[in-house]
């Protein structure tokens, strides 16, 4: 009989060190609450005469304690949402700053854009002038080599300086192509000495 008391002093021992132990988690957890759980169980008569402990009296929170905690979220929140707010008009800024640049460099590269466009406009101009304007000698080079020599040097003296000599480069060019003797020579000694001289000492100047 001994025996089993004292198995049954052991389990139920054993069962309130569960008990208290799955307490404690559940109090970890989150469950319940042990403090105020004991606190209720002191308040019974029977425990607290065997205990001896009393309970201490807790007291109702006033309401207005309860408008502080909420006043006090609040204001968190709303601090939180004044930073939010802040760095979204930092954010705002730093976009607006920053599309002002690039408008800038896109002014900025359609100028340049226009600039090479109109300088290579110019230069095809002046490419296209060019080609006309060697065509042009080439024409009178030879329209002028099959003239008389008379005719021609006539012809090169009404000619501005700069079109006379290039009009006799090119036939000596044209001669030198076609293996023939240049005529160049002979339209020099037509010509008056002071006009020979001048086409020559600027053709010596310009090679």
């Amino acid at each position: 009989m001994a025996k089993i008391w004292g198995r049954v002093v052991v389990l139920v021992l054993l069962i309130l060190i569960l008990l208290a132990g799955a307490a404690i988690w559940f109090d970890y957890l989150g469950v319940i609450d042990i403090k105020t759980t004991l606190a209720g169980i002191y308040r019974i008569p029977f425990i607290a005469r065997i205990t001896g402990v009393q309970p201490r009296s807790q007291e109702p929170l006033p309401p207005d304690a309860f408008l502080d905690l909420n006043a006090e979220r609040l204001a968190v929140r709303l601090e939180a949402l004044d930073l939010r707010s802040s760095e979204m008009d930092n954010q705002e800024t730093a976009i607006a700053a920053r599309q002002v640049e690039l408008e800038q460099m896109a002014a900025e590269l359609e100028e340049r854009q226009r600039m090479l466009d109109e300088r290579e406009m110019s230069l095809e101009a002046r490419r296209n002038e060019a080609e006309s304007y060697d065509r042009n000698i080439d024409q009178l080079a030879r329209y002028l080599s099959g003239m008389p020599p008379d005719a021609a040097v006539g012809i090169l003296n009404d000619t501005e300086d700069q079109k006379a000599i290039d009009i006799i480069r090119k036939v000596e060019e044209i001669a030198q192509e076609s293996g023939t003797a240049s005529i160049v020579s002979y339209w020099f000694s037509q010509m008056t000495p002071a006009r020979a001289a001048e086409l020559q000492r600027k053709m010596a100047s310009r090679p």
